[in-house]
């Protein structure tokens, strides 16, 4: 810091100024790139979280009713005893203490078929991933391996 030319009041000179300004948007340059990285690994994280802990809960609506909910009667029979048919006589739920909605990290809901059309013997469970599209290669599922 050099001395100001109003008085004795010390202040930073515009090159000291500058030199903050470039060291700190390399810093950014250099930082920002990871974390944005960081932030879809995670959300495709939550989500297979997410499908493992509804899978669960599926799985134990099926042995507690013998049957997997209907697509109709969705992943709400987790969490309120559905009142369509097939009404499951021995309904033990909630299975889920939170629903959060079934909405995947990018805001859309969980999609949920039983039968399913790759997991024909039981559900198939997935989220349409970041780019929102039926059968991409951002699809999360429960048919294909997570990928960790």
């Amino acid at each position: 810091m050099f001395k100001s030319t109003f008085g004795d009041k010390k202040a930073f000179t515009l090159i000291e100024l500058l030199l903050v300004v470039v060291i700190i948007s390399i810093l950014a340059s250099v930082i920002l790139p990871r974390l944005t990285g960081k932030s879809k690994k995670a959300r495709i994280a939550a989500a297979e979280a997410d499908i493992s802990a509804i899978e669960t809960a599926l799985q134990l609506y099926e042995q507690d009713n013998g049957v997997y909910p209907t697509t109709e009667q969705g992943l709400m029979a987790l969490v309120k005893k559905p009142t369509s048919v097939p009404i499951p006589e021995s309904w033990d739920g909630p299975y889920l203490k939170k629903s959060k909605g079934f909405k995947d990290p990018w805001g859309r809901p969980y999609e949920y078929r039983c039968p399913g059309d790759h997991n024909t013997q039981d559900f198939d469970l997935f989220s349409l991933g970041a780019d929102g599209m039926d059968g991409t290669e951002d699809d999360i599922s429960n048919w294909q391996e997570f990928e960790n």
